[in-house]
């Protein structure tokens, strides 16, 4: 793998930790900003606000120039924004510097994204998404816990720092191993217009659908993950962590596969890895009664539900190559519309009193409809395009 893209790594693990890690210091900032824990939450809530609707913004504003640069920009306010979320005085300042971080985050997976594919040959660009993507996962794997025993240990505020300091290496490490723009790469004018243009073109409006309904999904389960297991299979609290850590290790498998298979054969993979996890959430619920079989179906659970990430990913950016500075950093925006509308229906199907076991059932249903979309939007491409466009296989 291309050193450059192991920088871009080191920023999305540093990018990832940042988001996540700050879920493990509530009660600690509650207590220390003197609000309540569901006042805190809004931290959460806020950032993935950020990250979907100002990283569009910032990628547009800046697709005038060079990605390198824009790329150590983002990274520097990245870095800065972790050392005014250190010493933010009080709850106000902490929401503003996160909402600062989290504009600069969508905007960064916007442009790593394409620039990590014209880093490697057209044939290996699912593997350079993938690199991108582990990162996040590998952040809930390692960043995510280390942050958290570091604000338990030092404080919250030390958090911050330390993720500052995983900030300020990435920029190094891309000032030291991204090469410069290409000519031709560095100042594309492609216009408004032409960008909207784009959008319109089926196979990256059913793409993004692809993701909002995958990622329902996922988060209708996810995001209750913990009292599911606690409540309906009887696992031991002190032992959700470890299924937690088991489903962090699956998601990097599945990244990482995922790029492998994106770069193999596109659609089918894809449609593969969706129709798989219709059988994987449709076991989970049978299985819910029994602590060895559910963690069998997380492990399958989270490496196809992070493993499809890279394949759609890719088919948008070869569909959006002639124009690629509004749909590449829609991707984040899709996946957070996704993220919040799965967390909101698992909420309302608990407030309906369906139980816990109906989120799997939600998760296998529109998992079969992302297929469907998926199998209708292969019907779209056409051999006559460029492959560079939109060929997907």
């Amino acid at each position: 793998m291309p050193l450059p893209l192991i920088a871009l790594f080191l920023a999305a693990f540093g990018i990832g930790t940042a988001e996540f890690v700050i879920a493990g210091l509530l009660p600690e900032v509650s207590v220390d900003l003197g609000v309540s824990i569901p006042t805190a939450g809004f931290l959460i809530t806020a950032y993935a606000i950020g990250v979907a609707v100002g990283g569009p913004i910032v990628t547009l504003l800046t697709s005038r120039y060079s990605r390198r640069n824009t790329i150590l920009a983002l990274i520097a306010v990245f870095t800065i924004g972790q050392a005014l979320c250190a010493i933010a005085p009080n709850y106000p300042m902490l929401m503003a510097a996160r909402l600062l971080v989290s504009i600069g985050h969508g905007a960064f997976f916007g442009v790593a994204a394409i620039v990590a594919t014209r880093l490697v040959a057209p044939e290996k660009a699912g593997s350079a998404v993938s690199m991108l993507l582990a990162g996040i996962t590998v952040a809930n794997i390692l960043g995510v816990p280390g942050g958290t025993a570091i604000g338990n240990a030092l404080g919250w505020r030390a958090t911050f720092w330390a993720v500052g300091l995983l900030g300020l290496l990435s920029l190094l490490a891309i000032m030291l191993l991204l090469p410069a723009d290409k000519p031709e790469a560095t100042h594309e004018r492609t216009s408004l217009s032409a960008q909207f243009k784009v959008l319109g073109r089926p196979v990256i409006l059913l793409s993004f659908a692809i993701i909002i309904v995958a990622m329902i999904g996922q988060f209708a389960v996810f995001t209750y993950i913990a009292p599911y297991l606690i409540t309906v299979t009887n696992v031991p609290q002190d032992f959700v962590p470890w299924l937690l850590l088991l489903f962090g290790v699956g998601s990097t498998i599945g990244v990482l596969v995922g790029g492998r298979l994106a770069d193999w054969r596109l659609m089918p993979s894809l449609i593969g890895m969706l129709l798989a996890l219709t059988v994987v959430y449709a076991a989970m619920a049978l299985s819910s009664y029994h602590a060895i079989a559910m963690g069998i179906c997380i492990l399958l659970w989270s490496g196809l539900s992070f493993g499809f990430g890279a394949p759609v990913q890719t088919r948008i950016l070869r569909a959006s190559a002639d124009a690629p500075n509004l749909a590449s950093p829609l991707i984040p925006t899709a996946f957070n519309l996704g993220i919040a509308l799965g967390a909101s229906i698992g909420a309302a199907a608990l407030d309906h009193g369906w139980g816990y076991v109906s989120l799997a059932w939600i998760g296998s249903a529109v998992s079969l409809a992302a297929a469907v979309i998926a199998v209708v939007s292969w019907n779209f491409e056409t051999p006559a395009k460029p492959q560079a466009e939109c060929e997907a296989v």
